[in-house]
């Protein structure tokens, strides 16, 4: 993922933090906030309270991939955060997409489907 489309810093993740929604499910948690440029980007946070680092990149690398997945499904223009929780670094891919769309869905950041 080039590093125009991510949230990288501090400042940016405390930001979205306080002033942005969130909707939370037993694999993570998402964090939203409306931005100015007209494309959406990801932060991706992972505790250490999770396991050591090849655990803990494991679950980045599955929510990485959950989004590029999911980003044509999504309204553009949000910094969005994923927080991996303690069920996501056992648990199936398909249950954590599953609560990501769920999320996705209580924050009304997926697209209309066209009838």
């Amino acid at each position: 993922m080039k590093a125009a489309v991510t949230v990288k810093e501090n400042h940016e993740f405390r930001r979205i933090y306080r002033k942005g929604r969130s909707a939370v499910s037993p694999y993570l948690v998402v964090y939203c906030q409306k931005n100015r440029e007209g494309r959406s980007r990801l932060g991706v946070t992972v505790s250490k309270k999770l396991g050591h680092a090849v655990v803990r990149n494991r679950v980045r690398r599955r929510i990485r991939e959950i989004y590029r997945l999911n980003r044509e499904k999504m309204l553009p223009g949000w910094d969005i955060i994923v927080v991996g929780r303690g069920r996501s670094v056992k648990g199936p891919y398909e249950k954590m997409n599953e609560a990501y769309l769920d999320c996705l869905g209580r924050l009304s950041l997926l697209r209309e489907e066209a009838p």
